[in-house]
């Protein structure tokens, strides 16, 4: 079965939302330090706007053009903002997962890099 890039951002989207809350009123009420709620934030941020993004390029793009650009946008969500969520609430457990986040970060430039050069000689108005 074909993954499905819109309701997989869509989840992504109501996730990250709910993380922000969460990174706003829970964290602070488990002592978490001021420095790890923003490194959260800032993971909460990260996957909003790539969700975004990946809906916008589904929307534009369905099926499996531009599959690669979708692909590194999802896999960078995951690997980046859900590494830092997990270092944030347990970091000794998930002390593994500290070169996981630069990874995910490098797979979100180069799903931007992919959707640059899989959509060059496009336009937005026809």
């Amino acid at each position: 079965m074909p993954l499905d890039f819109w309701t997989t951002a869509c989840i992504y989207g109501a996730t990250s939302v709910a993380a922000g809350a969460f990174g706003a009123h829970g964290l602070r009420a488990r002592g978490i330090p001021d420095a790890k709620i923003a490194s959260w934030s800032t993971a909460a941020q990260y996957q909003l706007v790539h969700s975004a993004a990946l809906l916008a390029v589904e929307a534009a793009s369905p099926g499996k053009n531009l599959l690669y650009a979708k692909s590194f946008l999802l896999a960078g969500m995951t690997l980046f903002s859900g590494s830092i969520y997990l270092l944030v609430l347990d970091p000794q457990r998930f002390k593994f997962l500290g070169p996981v986040t630069p990874i995910g970060g490098l797979a979100l430039i180069a799903g931007w890099g992919a959707l640059a050069v899989g959509s060059r000689g496009r336009t937005l108005l026809k």
